[in-house]
């Protein structure tokens, strides 16, 4: 299996980095191929514009998406950019290690999206949702938060997870095709002990033995 793992958090030593290191450990010790894009060791600048291309298809004005579907025409992706799209051409699983952030991704990592995810390439002319570019794909969000997982239920002051998770589920990584398995979330790590900690990456590096035999889940549509 050829697996994707794309991680941003400011610090390497934090229980995300744990957990980038636990899946990347585990799937290349079990055999598979892995490719990285670690974000913040990168610099990976989340700001798009006209350094997204070597191309130009308008001078006047700055429309992105005629940008990347003039690119996608005659390969005008940057370097930076190009590559990890080809990353993703290249994974048969990809998964997201991130901090939950204000109900959504880290700006760097919802920048590598907006950047990366371009018209022509990764979507469009409907390929889109189960026409997606890269449906027989998979993906996985694996995330921590801040708060205790009863502040994450239905009723709860934080709301559903599965809701919070959608947009991210649905509107970005099953809008361009890919199947989406059930997320794996780590509810405060900052509270546990270093024993609850240990015993969670144990847990996650189990469960990514198994994973190549699981099913995607129903994200909804609403």
């Amino acid at each position: 299996m050829k697996v994707l793992v794309v991680y941003w958090h400011p610090e390497s030593q934090s229980f995300n980095g744990a957990m980038f290191r636990t899946a990347c450990e585990m799937f290349a010790e079990a055999g598979h191929e892995v490719k990285t894009s670690d974000l913040h060791e990168m610099h990976f600048n989340p700001v798009s514009g006209r350094g997204n291309f070597t191309t130009v298809k308008d001078p006047n004005y700055f429309k992105q998406q005629l940008e990347e579907l003039y690119s996608t025409e005659i390969g005008g992706f940057s370097a930076e950019i190009a590559s990890e799209m080809e990353k993703i051409e290249w994974c048969d699983l990809m998964i997201w290690q991130f901090p939950l952030w204000w109900f959504g991704l880290p700006a760097v990592l919802k920048g590598w999206v907006d950047r990366v995810f371009a018209m022509g390439r990764i979507y469009g002319g409907g390929q889109i949702y189960a026409g997606g570019v890269f449906r027989g794909k998979r993906a996985l969000l694996s995330l921590t938060t801040g708060g205790p997982e009863e502040a994450y239920r239905k009723g709860a002051f934080n709301g559903d997870i599965a809701g919070i998770l959608r947009p991210i589920h649905r509107g970005m990584l099953q809008f361009v095709g890919f199947d989406i398995l059930a997320p794996q979330i780590v509810y405060g790590p900052v509270r546990m002990t270093d024993e609850q900690r240990k015993q969670q990456l144990t847990t996650y590096a189990e469960r990514l033995q198994r994973i190549a035999h699981e099913s995607p889940i129903d994200v909804g549509i609403y």
